[in-house]
């Protein structure tokens, strides 16, 4: 299902024009899938469906992105109060960080694996955008206000203080592993472009992975 968003009457199709915005999706389940690969029909075939809470709010409200809605307006007006972001920059830092603290608030902590991988890929992001200009900034700074805001949205009962302590563990972690990070892909980088050989030691000697070496070879540019 697609909705029309955009300026005057509907034009062109979803595949054709920004305007069109998915909200929400259906997948026939007719097979079952074995673990050699085989197909075989399901016994009863299904309609999975998957909908988009917050466009569906945007929808109903009337509003042109997601970001004016009540589930992410709060971060949007935290980001750009506290920390002066604008535009992509704000909307990724806000859409990560609640991310982030909904995660935490189901009790998943950030680790090497699984979930924990998850949330330690989206707190980085978001603090790699937020320190791309002004690397003073800090998660501290976030107003404590938002936090219980999207805690009580989902019905989570972990405190606002023991959220925060999960990020601000995780963003010392983060920075200390740039300030070792960044002298050893330079001294890679000055041999020439680096090869997959390389990315694959300076994770596993390292514990660089390739998304944040990417990341720190576009920061010195």
């Amino acid at each position: 299902m697609f909705v029309w968003t955009g300026d005057g009457p509907p034009r062109g199709t979803p595949g054709t024009d920004g305007g069109w915005m998915e909200l929400w999706n259906h997948v026939g389940m007719r097979y079952h899938r074995h673990p050699d690969g085989r197909l075989s029909p399901l016994g009863q075939p299904n309609v999975d469906t998957g909908m988009g809470l917050e466009r569906l709010e945007m929808v109903l409200g009337g509003h042109r992105t997601v970001f004016e809605g009540e589930a992410l307006a709060p971060w949007v007006g935290g980001g750009r109060d506290v920390w002066g972001l604008r535009d992509a920059p704000l909307r990724l830092v806000a859409d990560h960080l609640r991310a982030a603290v909904v995660v935490v608030g189901d009790g998943v902590r950030p680790s090497n694996t699984g979930r924990g991988y998850v949330l330690r890929r989206l707190l980085r992001r978001a603090l790699t955008a937020l320190w791309r200009d002004d690397d003073s900034r800090t998660l501290s700074d976030l107003p404590t206000g938002v936090v219980r805001h999207t805690l009580d949205g989902f019905g989570q009962p972990d405190t606002v203080d023991e959220v925060c302590d999960v990020l601000s563990t995780e963003q010392r972690r983060f920075r200390e592993l740039l300030r070792r990070g960044r002298p050893v892909v330079a001294r890679r980088r000055s041999r020439g472009p680096l090869s997959d050989e390389d990315y694959r030691d300076l994770h596993d000697t390292h514990g660089l992975p390739r998304d944040l070496v990417d990341g720190l070879l576009a920061e010195a540019g």
